[in-house]
């Protein structure tokens, strides 16, 4: 889920200035009354309104390294994920295993089907 936007959080906290009720406020906004009061507290406490940094760690395949991967896929669609987990490590410096690589083939929308690498069609699921 999307942390709520930081204009959102300032609405809530001056309608709970004004006065209005946390359960109306959360009714009005569509949030939790927990989100309510917790946004009002820290802005009675001074604290920052704006969204933490989301937990995790950070991916460990780059945005260039995807491009790559893919160019790789539309060249060499019969490579195994050792090879592509190689190629990799050549040419982006990106030192993974074959799980990350399995992964994000996935997110680019590339399924295994029996030798070759292909494109899942928009159908299939």
């Amino acid at each position: 889920m999307n942390a709520y936007s930081l204009e959102l959080r300032k609405k809530i906290v001056e309608a709970k200035e004004r006065g209005m009720p946390t359960v109306e406020v959360a009714r009005s906004f569509g949030v939790g009354i927990s989100t309510v009061k917790h946004y009002a507290a820290a802005a009675r406490e001074g604290e920052p309104l704006t969204p933490k940094k989301r937990p995790g760690s950070k991916p460990k395949l780059s945005q260039e390294a995807n491009r790559l991967l893919e160019a790789d896929l539309e060249e060499r669609p019969a490579a195994a994920l050792s090879h592509r987990r190689e190629f990799l490590r050549k040419v982006a410096g990106v030192s993974v295993s074959d799980s990350p690589v399995s992964r994000m083939l996935k997110r680019l929308g590339w399924s295994r089907k029996k030798d070759r690498w292909q494109r899942r069609s928009a159908t299939s699921s």
